[in-house]
């Protein structure tokens, strides 16, 4: 495993507490184990709306710089935290380790790996949960917005309006939300 505390005290001249507990404890996994490890960890519960907290091409470049100089014959131990986000570049970084580990890779969720994250967890050859995790569901999303809840909706008012032209008036404000 790289030292990527001293990686960062170059580029920053210092390191921030925090970082280096958690590089401390990563290395403690990575001897305890024997194995790789990667932590992807997204701040969406610190920053719910920020866009890019979510997966998308930008972290297929972050697993290629994590993995560039790591022994692939030790399996890779991922630790998962993320709300998910684009399935296109999921699917690309569960190739792209897979085309290093095989089937040697285990996910490790220490609370939240929704959606596409849970995607990425499917894809392992385990998944190690505590209490406290949770997988979520897979279900294609538009702007956090269940797509089949949004298809349920508008054929739920197709049939209301149909068999009652004053339920336009209820349904417009409610079908005025969603973008054409």
């Amino acid at each position: 495993m790289p030292n990527w505390g001293a990686v960062l005290k170059k580029v920053n001249n210092a390191v921030h507490p925090l970082d280096e507990e958690r590089w401390r404890y990563l290395k403690l996994f990575n001897e305890y184990t024997n194995r790789n490890v990667i932590s992807y960890y997204s701040g969406f519960l610190q920053k719910s709306e920020d866009a890019r907290t979510a997966i998308d091409d930008n972290d297929k470049n972050a697993f290629m710089q994590a993995v560039h100089q790591l022994d692939k014959t030790k399996g890779l131990d991922l630790i998962l935290h993320t709300p998910g986000g684009d399935i296109a570049a999921t699917e690309s970084i569960v190739g792209y380790l897979k085309s290093f580990f095989g089937e040697d890779i285990r996910a490790f969720i220490p609370q939240i790996a929704m959606s596409a994250g849970t995607m990425i967890a499917l894809s392992c050859k385990e998944i190690v949960m505590g209490k406290q995790s949770n997988l979520g569901p897979i279900d294609p999303q538009y702007g956090g917005i269940s797509c089949q809840g949004v298809i349920d909706e508008f054929e739920q008012a197709l049939k209301e309006v149909s068999n009652n032209q004053a339920a336009i008036a209820v349904w417009r404000p409610i079908i005025e939300k969603y973008h054409p």
